[in-house]
């Protein structure tokens, strides 16, 4: 059974959920809206089993549902144009969640995005980042959450080449997996399809792979 707090994730972030088989075209005025990072999503999708929920700002409902009747073949090459953003970025992702995150032990402190000497990515988020330095105080590894709604919070991690293989960034995405549990939401972990290493990641943290997808439209 899909936890609750998923289904609710879900229905908010996307307008709709679930749907039957086939690709659901829906309008959200979430999509003409700024994200947890101030900038716009004009196109978010979520694919279970047969099912795609894809959702767009509610103007441009038609233009994608001619696309996809037309041309499904190039729905996600020709997406960014139908949404009213030519030229932005199409991701296709894996997309997991977790109820139980692996037992590993913490690693990391939580800090302000604005501590300085953290990467700029970082940076991006209004709450505390969890994350590793070394003894010089020098950043090694850390995780931010993006609150997408009350329900669902996605996990972003990254790793400098020089700290890679010590098992940091699932060390780390288990302990906010925790924290985002304790909260009342559910983690969730998105990453490119062809990142193995992320793919490892997030399966070593109890992110296991139920073949879901997400794609959708992203600033370049």
């Amino acid at each position: 059974m899909l936890d609750r707090r998923l289904h609710l994730h879900l229905a908010s972030w996307l307008g709709q959920w679930p749907a039957g088989p086939g690709l659901h075209v829906v309008g959200s005025h979430r999509r003409a809206r700024p994200a947890w990072d101030g900038r716009l999503r004009p196109a978010i999708a979520v694919v279970a089993g047969a099912s795609t929920v894809l959702s767009v700002p509610p103007d441009r409902v038609g233009a994608v549902r001619e696309l996809a009747c037309r041309r499904a073949g190039r729905l996600l090459p020709e997406l960014p144009r139908a949404v009213g953003q030519p030229g932005w970025a199409v991701h296709d992702d894996v997309f997991r969640w977790s109820v139980a995150p692996t037992p590993l032990p913490d690693v990391g402190e939580w800090v302000s995005p604005g501590t300085r000497g953290l990467p700029s990515w970082l940076r991006l988020f209004d709450r505390p980042v969890l994350v590793v330095r070394d003894e010089r105080g020098r950043y090694l590894s850390g995780v931010g959450i993006k609150r997408h709604d009350a329900y669902g919070h996605e996990l972003a991690v990254g790793t400098t080449p020089a700290a890679r293989g010590q098992g940091l960034a699932r060390r780390l995405v288990a302990q906010a997996a925790r924290r985002v549990l304790d909260e009342g939401a559910v983690p969730t972990y998105l990453h490119d399809q062809a990142n193995l290493a992320s793919a490892r990641v997030a399966a070593a943290a109890g992110f296991p792979d139920r073949g879901w997808r997400s794609f959708g439209v992203y600033p370049p």
